[in-house]
């Protein structure tokens, strides 16, 4: 089930205003440093939603993902890789000055938001669009934009000695899309448990409850009992579904819990992941 339309719209929104905050506070020094992504400035990582922004505007208005295209002929049939095409774009944008990356950033999130505002309520769960790994319903779109936003804005903030933003709506929605996308983070993996099902109960900012099955399509019948349950704080299922931090830490200390077959809870806690392949 999808988030609410109005609910994400309204996040997405005050999600994009936050990440133009935490670029406002970050020092100027601090955009050169490394950031939390192997390679990358943070500097970069604006390049990189600059170029994630602009994609996502042209996939809402099914305009071609320009970008996209111009890397895939760059290829001359070689395989298309999604990290590969992400440090493309990074490399294209890493010699422009800075102001000049953001502001590509903050028009092009501008333009998205304004553009998926006028998806109609009756595409919300239907419609399908263009994206960079194949097509993606509109719905998972928006809401993968606000995860991005979120996790780099914490990458960000931590370079910078900022506080992290403890805030429901984009960490939730950073869980809810985790714990949805784990029937496919298993299959990366070459794993799949039919008929088996996890319960995930988080508290504090960002925190829900969910029960998934761990097969594609597979939705467990009422009155399932869970074959395992994670438990715990938001926050820290948000940074082990962003792959910032390993799970075992967050189990160690006690910050996430397991119950019922241990053994599949942690399989499904490592291979948790908030974006695609």
């Amino acid at each position: 089930m999808t988030l609410d339309r109005a609910w994400l719209l309204a996040t997405a929104r005050a999600e994009r205003e936050a990440l133009g905050r935490t670029i406002q506070y970050t020092p100027p020094d601090r955009w050169d440093a490394p950031s939390a992504a192997a390679g990358w400035r943070n500097r970069d990582v604006i390049g990189h939603l600059a170029a994630q922004e602009v994609a996502a505007a042209a996939s809402v208005a099914e305009e071609p993902l320009t970008e996209l295209e111009e890397f895939r002929k760059s290829l001359e049939g070689a395989r298309f890789s999604l990290d590969a095409f992400n440090e493309w774009t990074v490399q294209r944008r890493a010699g422009e000055p800075f102001r000049s990356v953001v502001t590509e950033w903050g028009r092009a999130a501008d333009l998205f938001l304004a553009r998926a505002a006028k998806v109609a309520p009756e595409e919300w769960t239907a419609r399908r669009v263009a994206w960079v790994v194949g097509e993606i319903g509109v719905s998972y779109l928006i809401q993968s934009r606000v995860v991005e936003w979120w996790l780099h804005g914490e990458d960000i903030r931590a370079s910078a000695d900022l506080e992290p933003r403890l805030e429901h709506p984009p960490i939730h929605s950073v869980n809810d899309l985790a714990i949805r996308m784990i029937p496919y983070a298993l299959a990366l993996a070459g794993l799949s448990f039919p008929r088996a099902s996890v319960r995930v109960e988080l508290s504090a900012a960002g925190g829900g409850s969910w029960h998934h099955g761990l097969a594609p399509h597979d939705v467990p019948p009422r009155g399932k009992e869970p074959d395992a349950v994670i438990e715990g704080r938001a926050y820290a299922f948000a940074l082990v579904a962003g792959r910032r931090i390993p799970a075992e830490y967050y189990l160690a200390d006690g910050t996430l819990l397991i119950g019922g077959d241990i053994e599949l809870g942690e399989t499904v806690l490592q291979h948790l992941r908030a974006f695609p392949a």
